[in-house]
């Protein structure tokens, strides 16, 4: 069976983590934790199963320090485990709707796909608007003095009606920030960043740039013809709009069961504590 790497992402909550890596334990996967270096978790409260990222990341959220944390997980994987199907990008408040012999088999199902959310951004019927989010400079994460040149800078562009441009005719695109990559395309893309480095220069200064860069990259790349614009996750958005998913609850259980997905998110160990009963029964068949 060809192994597959789950890449987590954790601030909080340690219980909650090492049940995800628990349920993740099996011979034919690797875990990978990334842990917040500004969250409130210590590396020896991790799970003993679990590979610890090392170069670690105050991750920000919206801004660049999110795909630099990725990047230097990608790295190390790559680095250390020179045989896998596909990297899965998780959050640690994810949750497996699968056992992990049907997971093993919905995966290699899709072998040589690139589960990918993703959608042109644009101002055409069809594509994303979120265009503003690099067209300007953003840079949350910084100084006092960096904010204000970034704020000085925009007034002055949309003063004289100038935007930024994707480097190198890059055509945008956007989706969630997560995700399925193959060993091949995610070496492929850390490649081309050392062949580019004007591509992390570019990002530093776009907003929320974790649904984008991969997005982006992946879409310029010969991998997207292999791209299957579905990452398998159910995550519910709020109808009124809101910058975070919906924390789920038993309420949702029925559109999570009735979905296709791999995993549900956002989980949360007390507010989604009537839920997770159901999901642990739903995922061993007994829902």
């Amino acid at each position: 069976m060809t192994k597959q790497v789950f890449l987590i992402a954790a601030h909080k909550d340690p219980a909650q983590l090492n049940a995800l890596v628990e349920q993740l334990r099996d011979d034919d996967f690797l875990i990978y934790v990334h842990l917040d270096a500004k969250g409130a978790i210590a590396p020896h409260e991790v799970h003993p199963t679990a590979r610890l990222v090392e170069d670690r990341v105050a991750v920000h959220w919206g801004c660049f320090s999110q795909v630099e944390a990725t990047l230097n997980s990608l790295r190390q994987i790559v680095a250390e485990a020179p045989v896998f199907d596909k990297v899965l990008f998780l959050s640690a408040q994810d949750f497996p709707l699968l056992s992990n012999p049907a997971l093993k088999a919905a995966l290699d199902r899709l072998r040589g796909k690139e589960l990918l959310d993703t959608v042109a951004i644009g101002r055409e019927p069809g594509q994303w608007a979120a265009d503003y989010r690099y067209r300007y400079f953003y840079r949350d994460d910084a100084g006092k003095a960096a904010r204000l040149a970034c704020s000085l800078a925009n007034r002055a562009m949309r003063a004289c009606g100038l935007t930024r441009h994707m480097p190198g005719g890059l055509k945008p695109h956007g989706g969630s920030s997560w995700w399925a990559l193959s060993r091949d395309c995610v070496a492929a893309l850390l490649a081309r960043i050392d062949r580019e480095p004007g591509l992390l220069r570019f990002f530093r200064s776009v907003s929320c740039p974790d649904e984008m860069f991969f997005q982006t990259l992946v879409m310029n790349s010969p991998f997207a013809e292999h791209v299957l614009a579905e990452n398998f996750r159910y995550i519910q958005w709020p109808e009124q709009g809101a910058r975070n998913p919906k924390v789920l609850d038993e309420h949702d259980f029925e559109r999570i069961a009735a979905s296709r997905a791999h995993f549900c998110r956002k989980i949360d160990s007390r507010a989604s504590a009537g839920l997770l009963p159901l999901l642990a029964a739903l995922k061993t068949g007994q829902a």
